[in-house]
């Protein structure tokens, strides 16, 4: 098992904070089948995620975010890889002025670039896991 810790201050304030852990959940459970729970706090949030081969939490507030996540044999090869990108990634968006916008703007850059395949690079050969189970409502809350 592999461990990542990363922790980013900000200037968003909880409610901003709060929309874009909430978009982020939405986007990993469609992006990456990710089981996304958020639950709501006064001081905090936190988003609970897990797939096959990784599992972890994402604690959001006010001023900070801070990133647990355990990953599993076969994703733990890739940890650096994986660590590299969520913060070149988090960065970038703590950086612009709109980090909601900012992520929006870069998932439709992602979208366009890769149009017609999944996150994993082949053509879809059968329906998205999603698409079968269209009760699961994505980021859930949790109180």
């Amino acid at each position: 098992m592999a461990d990542i810790h990363i922790t980013r201050t900000h200037k968003l304030g909880l409610a901003k904070a709060r929309k874009l852990a909430l978009r982020w959940a939405e986007v990993a459970e469609k992006k990456l089948d990710m089981e996304c729970t958020y639950e709501e706090g006064q001081a905090h949030d936190v988003v609970h995620f897990k797939r096959p081969g990784a599992h972890g939490e994402l604690h959001v507030a006010r001023d900070r975010f801070a990133l647990d996540a355990r990953l599993g044999l076969l994703l733990g090869v890739f940890r650096h890889r994986i660590e590299t990108e969520i913060v070149n990634n988090l960065d970038q968006l703590l950086a612009h002025h709109d980090p909601l916008d900012a992520f929006e703007e870069g998932l439709a850059r992602h979208e366009a670039k890769h149009e017609g395949q999944p996150a994993h690079g082949k053509p879809h050969a059968e329906p998205h896991k999603a698409a079968k189970t269209p009760a699961k409502t994505p980021a859930k809350k949790a109180k």
